[in-house]
């Protein structure tokens, strides 16, 4: 994270900065005398009007962004880029614009709802087909008509990675990258392919998934999908899974408990699940 604190020249009386709070994490005070060097103690007013002696310790808190700022598309836009300025940032995109997705200059930040939105509909995508980035609102499908573009320009292999804590819609948004690809270029193949991959998924994850905090079926799992192109349409994908997390594998499963399917061959499990099983 980068962490751009304040100096004592900017805390003048009047100056707004961001205080550690316990229950909103971050909240705004206002300077009412001004910081000199050496100061111990900072003398703060609160947005419900109370006064706070706030002690200098480390370091001076960082100062707000002014509210013009504040909601930008784009944090690179922000004078002060700091957690709370992040924070406050997408809050106030999310509550006031219901906007899911922030630039952070070529990486895009998204908030998982939680709630479908109507925001990837096959108008939305050629809605962003052939455009740059910057020119309509954040999306992912912004990011995928980058990828792909540079791909067909200059025939070379792109990547999108996708990360996040658990029940961030990492799966969701790579969903909607497949649904772009086949959308714009085309599909030579089912045009279910993104639903054909992640389908696959549930076979390796019965292998790995652990309950948390916020998901009760959470993948233990890295995936990486590469997706084949010829003449810039969509040919297939392959997907490969990668365990993260052994260390939350209790015990093993038997694939006759897990899916009741006819395989095409023998089925191994690697030496670690052996020696567990």
């Amino acid at each position: 994270m980068l962490w751009l604190v304040a100096g004592s020249a900017e805390l003048v009386t009047g100056a707004r900065v961001w205080i550690p709070d316990c229950v909103e994490v971050w909240r705004v005070a206002e300077v009412t005398r001004g910081y000199k060097e050496g100061d111990a103690i900072l003398q703060l007013r609160l947005e419900d009007g109370s006064a706070l002696a706030y002690p200098i310790e480390s370091q001076l808190p960082p100062l707000c962004n002014p509210d013009c700022l504040s909601g930008a598309d784009d944090l690179v836009a922000l004078s002060y880029l700091h957690e709370p300025a992040v924070l406050h940032s997408l809050r106030r995109r999310f509550l006031e614009a219901n906007a899911i997705y922030t630039y952070c200059g070529v990486i895009l930040v998204a908030i998982n709802p939680y709630k479908p939105l109507p925001i990837y509909e096959e108008e939305v995508i050629y809605a962003y087909s052939g455009h740059e980035i910057g020119d309509m609102d954040p999306h992912i499908f912004a990011l995928a008509e980058e990828a792909y573009k540079q791909m067909v320009r200059f025939g070379k292999n792109q990547s999108l990675i996708i990360s996040g804590e658990s029940g961030a819609g990492k799966t969701a948004s790579a969903k909607y990258a497949m649904r772009y690809f086949t959308t714009v270029g085309g599909c030579l193949c089912d045009s279910s392919m993104e639903e054909k991959v992640l389908a696959s998924s549930p076979v390796m994850e019965a292998f790995g998934n652990a309950r948390t905090t916020r998901n009760d079926n959470s993948s233990r799992f890295g995936k990486y999908i590469e997706i084949g192109f010829s003449q810039a349409r969509v040919t297939g994908a392959t997907i490969k899974t990668y365990l993260l997390e052994k260390s939350r594998v209790t015990f093993h499963v038997g694939l006759w408990g897990v899916l009741p399917l006819h395989l095409p061959g023998p089925v191994h499990c690697c030496p670690e699940h052996q020696r567990r099983g």
